[in-house]
């Protein structure tokens, strides 16, 4: 499930695309069921998609696997979307703290980097060879220990690596 947003911060998107997600999560669904709540929240950005050449922001989740043949439809007035995603690839670079406007970009061009040292450095396979996501492992209120990480899609067959 996903929340687009236009907002133009990563911190404030990701906050207000979640907030709808949890209502969601809460039962605001037309059937009222309530869905316990998985790991990471996902938020996919899109350099330069948003107004006025911003990113556009992306905040989504996946559904436990008793939701996912059917979910319930959210609320109208949530503006939720159901997603498939299918079997990919994804380059991962861990980091720590919270995820915030001034660090994601700095831990994607890291990850750019060392991605420009393997065989995948040209293997990006989103439309948007910038997109990249924020996943995100803790509650806010835990505060040592964070578990964040940045994603890149990249193609798992230029490297012989299949998908499942």
């Amino acid at each position: 499930m996903s929340a687009p947003s236009d907002d133009i911060s990563f911190h404030v998107a990701t906050k207000l695309g979640f907030h709808r997600l949890f209502q969601y999560l809460m039962g605001a669904n037309l059937n009222s069921s309530r869905i316990r709540m998985t790991t990471p929240i996902l938020t996919s950005i899109v350099p330069g998609a948003g107004p006025l050449h911003s990113s556009a922001y992306f905040v989504g989740l996946y559904l436990p696997v008793e939701f996912q043949a059917s979910p319930p439809v959210p609320l109208p007035e949530l503006n939720l979307h159901p997603d498939r995603w299918p079997g990919h690839c994804v380059a991962v670079r861990s980091f720590s703290g919270y995820a915030r406007d001034h660090n994601v970009v700095e831990e994607a061009e890291k990850l750019a980097v060392s991605l420009s040292r393997t065989p995948w450095g040209n293997s990006t396979n989103h439309p948007r060879k910038n997109a990249y996501s924020i996943a995100q492992y803790n509650s806010p209120f835990r505060i040592v220990g964070r578990v964040n990480e940045v994603w890149f899609d990249v193609e798992c067959r230029s490297a012989g690596v299949e998908t499942y």
